[in-house]
């Protein structure tokens, strides 16, 4: 990205001829014809052009000396953030052994894009087992001693299981399906054969819900179909067993456990008036899901001969470099040396005999270490030196990152290679946290800043600049100081969304916890002894508008409801709404008064007839409170656009 170019001296070709005119009566007043013609202003205007010419190179000075400067105290651009998501791998077969889906398994996009795909690599590997089913009982949820172990029935007897051992059944009344090892990440099928005995329920909005003990408690599985009705007819439960599953005891049964619990049915829908019945259970393993991230393994690189002199650097044929957190960021290995070296932040600790080195990333630059002269006349070297004409290799280096990576659902399908028993891979959710490398601008920006308190967290600005540095997934962030001694900092954190302003939901504004992690790890050891931070997100005010208006004579009707319902979206929106376009602000209340300014300077608006304000609840999407002229915002509040109405008239 070129920088923009400063003026030492903005003085053009045009200024410098004119001045050179002004002076020719006061140091040659005979020479009087100052037309284009007279030799004189020929030789005036070859001089003009030629001093534009070395005005135009000084005015480079000083942005290569800033960006020297800034790299010299150690501030270089943020390389790319990649993109994150889940992947999930469906088998050809169902298979009576484990599959094993190795950790940086590369998928990619097609369609369109297959000229220029977009690479994930699984972060972890995914181990797909047969699972093993050991235990089924049935009970009230919350009460240890009411389990009736019906696993011998169900499996042996070839009998019927009530589902819902209560009578009356009620909510809360759940059957338990233990298993031998974990089933985290596992794409499961419950092969199940029912009698059609609990009925009064609508079979296809059953009031079920299915669970995992995940921790502590029990968490909501992903149920990708079921063809049951609600356990009351043959068919299967296709479910996606979330990870970190862990055991636990239930009716003296160690084991991991999946339920199907009774709910209250929802408004207007039927309750179970018997108990469904089951007389055979199978479980399958179809596949797993494991997560990815938006990279990709570059090959072994040689990258050169050292010449055995101090402060070497080589740089990568490809850049920008991930960088991961710690020390592993490729293997780097010096002449026949099998010992690799080791990536280090930088030299101010390392001695002549460690094998460190220095990656930056966003350059794909690779610095060995320097000799250093103190005032004492001593010198030391920082950093071992490579032996003269060894060669300098780096391998396992992953390139990516960047907006590109947040691709949507069901986008990656293409394996890169070949994994056996594997039939079909896709991702379920979108791709979210990729975020383009920093610019220039921006960085000349931080620096200043970040000269000012030494890295270190003292005051609010200092921990909003510092969580700005730790990732680029953080959009905004707002810190609130303690309330007292021995309270926590807050940092209320609003990360990067790409997606359309009037698709944006609640749930878009959770916080991963890699952001997470970044975040706690880069501001540990800059915070204050004694001091404690709490990182979390705003409290989003979900706001409703109704409006009533009057288009202009002629207009189109449909255009203008768009157009103003595009503005609302846009203006009331934590990442580009607000005066600047940066987001709402924090602790600035929303008035009709505000919106009608903004609605009248619509193109085809003529009048605002009225504009009604109403809170509403983002989780349960219903309204909250009567209408209103004005919503006020706490300190740790942001405004969230939702279901706004445009009446055109």
């Amino acid at each position: 990205m070129p920088i923009p170019i400063p003026s030492l001296d903005d003085r053009s070709f045009q200024d410098i001829v004119d001045e050179a005119k002004r002076l020719i009566p006061r140091y040659c007043p005979e020479w009087t014809n100052h037309n284009v013609a007279d030799p004189g202003v020929a030789l005036i205007e070859l001089f003009a052009w030629m001093t534009e010419m070395a005005i135009f190179r000084l005015n480079q000075v000083p942005d290569r000396l800033y960006l020297h400067f800034l790299n010299m105290i150690g501030i270089e651009l943020f390389p790319p953030s990649v993109a994150r998501g889940d992947l999930l791998f469906e088998l050809s077969a169902v298979l009576d052994r484990a599959v094993v889906i190795p950790s940086g398994t590369e998928v990619a996009t097609a369609g369109p894009t297959v000229s220029s795909p977009v690479v994930f690599s699984t972060t972890d590997e995914l181990v797909v087992r047969p699972p093993s089913f050991i235990s089924a009982k049935t009970g009230l949820a919350n009460n240890d001693e009411l389990f009736v172990d019906v696993f011998d029935e169900l499996r042996f007897d070839g009998g019927e299981v009530r589902c819902f051992a209560s009578d009356p059944i009620e909510p809360g009344d759940a059957v338990y399906l233990g298993f031998a090892e974990s089933l985290s990440g596992h794409l499961i099928r419950l092969s199940i054969s029912a009698s059609i005995e609990g009925i009064g329920v609508d079979p296809r909005n059953a009031p079920i819900v299915w669970e995992s003990f995940v921790g502590d408690t029990w968490l909501p599985v992903e149920v990708r179909s079921d063809t049951t009705g609600g356990l009351n007819r043959d068919g299967s439960v296709v479910v996606i067993v979330p990870r970190g599953t862990t055991p636990l005891i239930l009716g003296g049964t160690r084991a991991f456990w999946l339920r199907a619990r009774l709910v209250e049915p929802r408004e207007g829908q039927p309750f179970y008036k018997a108990t469904p019945r089951i007389s055979a259970l199978q479980a399958e393993a179809l596949g797993g899901i494991v997560a990815a991230e938006q990279s990709s393994a570059g090959p072994r690189e040689i990258l050169g001969s050292s010449t055995g002199q101090p402060g070497q650097s080589f740089e990568l044929s490809q850049a920008p470099v991930l960088v991961p957190k710690g020390r592993d960021a490729g293997r780097l290995t010096v002449g026949t040396d099998t010992v690799p070296w080791e990536k280090v932040e930088d030299f101010s600790a390392s001695g002549p005999g460690d094998r460190h080195y220095v990656l930056h990333g966003s350059s794909g630059l690779i610095e060995f270490g320097p000799i250093v002269r103190y005032g004492d006349g001593s010198a030391r070297q920082h950093g071992m030196i490579p032996p003269d004409g060894a060669e300098i290799a780096i391998e396992g280096c992953r390139f990516g990152g960047g907006a590109a990576g947040n691709v949507g659902s069901g986008t990656l399908t293409v394996l890169r290679s070949s994994v056996p028993f594997v039939d079909s891979v896709t991702n379920p959710e979108p791709a979210t946290g990729g975020v383009d490398g920093e610019t220039i601008e921006n960085a000349k920006l931080r620096g200043p800043l970040s000269l000012r308190t030494g890295e270190r967290a003292v005051t609010i600005r200092d921990f909003e600049r510092l969580t700005f540095e730790a990732t680029p997934e953080v959009a905004r962030v707002r810190c609130l100081a303690p309330s007292s001694g021995g309270d926590p900092v807050r940092l209320l954190v609003v990360p990067t969304v790409v997606k359309p302003h009037d698709e944006l939901v609640i749930d878009d504004f959770a916080l991963s916890d890699a952001l997470v992690a970044d975040v706690s790890s880069y501001l540990e050891p800059r915070r204050l002894l004694g001091s404690t931070v709490e990182i979390g997100t705003p409290y989003y005010q979900g706001v409703t508008v109704a409006v009533l208006l009057h288009a202009l004579p002629g207009r189109p009707v449909s255009l203008i409801r768009q157009r103003c319902l595009d503005l609302l979206h846009h203006r009331i929106n934590p990442l580009s709404g607000g005066p600047n376009g940066t987001g709402w602000p924090f602790s600035v209340d929303l008035s009709t008064a505000h919106l009608t300014e903004l609605l009248e300077g619509v193109e085809g608006v003529d009048r605002i007839e009225e504009i009604i304000l109403f809170e509403y609840d983002l989780r349960t999407g219903m309204r909250s409170g009567p209408g209103s002229e004005i919503i006020r915002l706490d300190a740790d509040s942001l405004f969230l656009s939702a279901r706004h109405q445009v009446v055109v008239r």
